[in-house]
């Protein structure tokens, strides 16, 4: 059973609002500053699930990619972003993201976001896989993430509490889990449910209304038992969208980290990462018997694009019959290792390796979702008032793998592209109406065994058979169904339906693309060059192939 609506209380409050954004990190924060300036009068309410610096932002520590050095271009960026997307990047996505991208993060420097500079000045510029320039700017060497998260929260306090006093329209709410959206009796978004988590009024279900929704709620890679995101990241904003009748895409496109360290047999949750900054400084991988991985395999060898490597690791864990490769970073120097990624080297040491001297265990793990909620390049949705920012969206830029740190540079472009697109009119307001949609939930016991399947049978390595299997597993679990209404139950139902999607995209996809590996069909067919575009209907979830009609 896939619910329509999830299970819940009726609210016992409500709040109203011009425009609610669901998220913290750096899509949300700067969707809510960028709508506070373009739009200063306006209600805005920012509603993030557990505290404010708690999502993917902070953990990022690559950077943030953008054509701000000398001999680089906004062209070249473009066509380092096109070659990773393996064919199905929307074109006019990735150039608005190229070419917006620099003067938005002269906008995130200009409010306070310390980057890492040379000694004479000049932003100190690295590489990562898939780029062929040394674009990526960073902060803290490998803090990238908590500086920009740091720096835009820093802006939220100001904007919510000035210095004067005076009240702002503007309204955070912590430990806020969004539930269903509210909709009008002609579908346009009117408002969501949440669960707020504190005391006084705010405290239980709820309801705001608002004229428009803004979902930036990260991706879902706790749908897998191994990833590099937090708890927080169970897929409710894509979910919830689904449920409202929205448009998925590209759902089979999950990009699994290359080099996330490896901590034994039956580990489970958050994986430390080791970030390819490393490898684009020097390091490189090594089998067990210490010869180069990836010499041979690809002109840029350890810094080609990230699917490219995920696959070779496991091509190489298959034949040698282990579950695990070496990240050799020795050669990098005690130096490199402390001042360019001290936050690396303490997470190695805190697992018993020392960068310096010993190789790292490493394994590919489920990292970010190049697919999501489906938006236009003003990051609407198909649902008439709901917008999407960040990995909970599909504006077109990934395609098939996401071009590293490019992640940072999108939630930075498309907030600013709603901001704008909300600042040339809101949505007129209007009030929902009884939601006929069944309700139901399922029991939070169903995330263990969701998660072992989704890891066995949709991970790296696919086949039609291990889908199938999958997506019948994801059935029984679907029947195991609960009664109390709760954040777990409501977190599990979210996984089993991004699960369930997930595993129906891949199925449909009869290929090999980008980060999607099917072993039945090993090769890139062009008949496939296009979007598997999910809905979810009153008979379930329902997939159409789009095919890429634009040459």
């Amino acid at each position: 059973m896939i619910p329509s609506r999830l299970l819940a209380p009726e609210p016992g409050w409500r709040l109203d609002a011009d425009v609610v954004v669901v998220g913290s990190g750096v899509a949300g924060v700067t969707t809510v500053l960028a709508i506070r300036r373009a739009l200063p009068a306006a209600r805005i309410l920012l509603v993030t699930k557990s505290v404010l610096d708690d999502g993917s932002t902070r953990w990022a520590q690559g950077g943030v990619a953008a054509a701000l050095g000398p001999g680089d271009s906004p062209e070249q960026h473009l066509a380092d972003t096109l070659t990773a997307g393996a064919g199905v990047c929307d074109a006019a996505a990735v150039r608005a993201l190229v070419t917006e991208g620099p003067d938005a993060v002269r906008r995130l420097i200009a409010i306070g976001a310390e980057f890492d500079r040379e000694p004479s000045g000049p932003l100190s510029l690295t590489r990562e896989g898939g780029h062929l320039r040394r674009r990526i700017a960073h902060a803290g060497g490998d803090a990238t993430g908590a500086e920009i998260s740091r720096a835009l929260l820093a802006a939220l306090a100001e904007a919510v509490h000035p210095d004067r006093g005076a009240a702002t329209g503007l309204e955070v709410i912590e430990h806020a889990l969004a539930i269903d959206l509210l909709l009008t009796p002609e579908g346009r978004a009117a408002g969501l449910t949440l669960h707020v988590l504190g005391e006084g009024q705010q405290d239980g279900v709820g309801a705001v209304h608002t004229r428009a929704v803004v979902l930036a709620t990260g991706g879902f890679g706790q749908v897998y038992s191994a990833t590099t995101n937090p708890q927080v990241s169970t897929g409710d904003g894509l979910a919830l969208a689904l449920r409202a009748g929205a448009q998925a895409a590209d759902l089979e496109f999950v990009q699994f980290h290359p080099t996330v360290m490896w901590l034994g047999p039956g580990s489970r949750g958050r994986q430390p990462l080791i970030s390819e900054a490393v490898r684009g400084e020097g390091a490189f991988l090594v089998d067990g018997s210490g010869k180069r991985l990836m010499a041979g395999r690809h002109p840029l060898e350890d810094l080609a694009p990230r699917d490219v490597v995920a696959k070779a690791i496991m091509r190489a864990m298959l034949d040698e019959g282990t579950d695990h490769v070496y990240l050799d970073g020795t050669q990098l120097g005690a130096q490199t290792w402390r001042h360019r990624f001290p936050t690396i080297q303490a997470s190695c040491r805190e697992h018993g390796i020392d960068p310096v001297t010993q190789l790292i265990p490493v394994v590919p793990a489920a990292h970010y979702a190049s697919g999501g909620v489906r938006t236009d390049l003003h990051g609407r949705t198909s649902v008439p008032g709901l917008h999407a920012c960040g990995e909970t969206a599909c504006t077109g830029v990934h395609g098939a793998n996401r071009l590293a740190s490019n992640s940072l540079l999108e939630g930075l472009v498309f907030a600013e592209r709603i901001a704008a697109d909300l600042a040339r009119g809101l949505p007129p307001a209007a009030a929902p109406g009884p939601d006929p949609r069944p309700a139901g939930l399922l029991d939070p016991a169903i995330v263990g065994p969701l998660q072992q399947l989704m890891s066995e049978r949709a991970g790296v390595l696919r086949s039609g058979a291990g889908l199938a299997l999958a997506l019948e597993g994801l059935a029984a679990l679907g029947e195991q169904g609960c009664d109390k209404p709760d954040a777990e139950a409501w977190q599990a139902s979210n996984l089993h339906l991004v699960g369930s999607a997930l595993a129906r995209a891949a199925l449909v996809r009869e290929e090999t693309r980008g980060s999607h590996w099917r072993e039945d069909f090993p090769e890139p067919r062009p008949a496939w060059r296009g979007h598997v575009v999910m809905t979810l209907g009153p008979a379930g979830l329902a997939p159409v192939f789009e095919p890429d009609l634009h040459d």
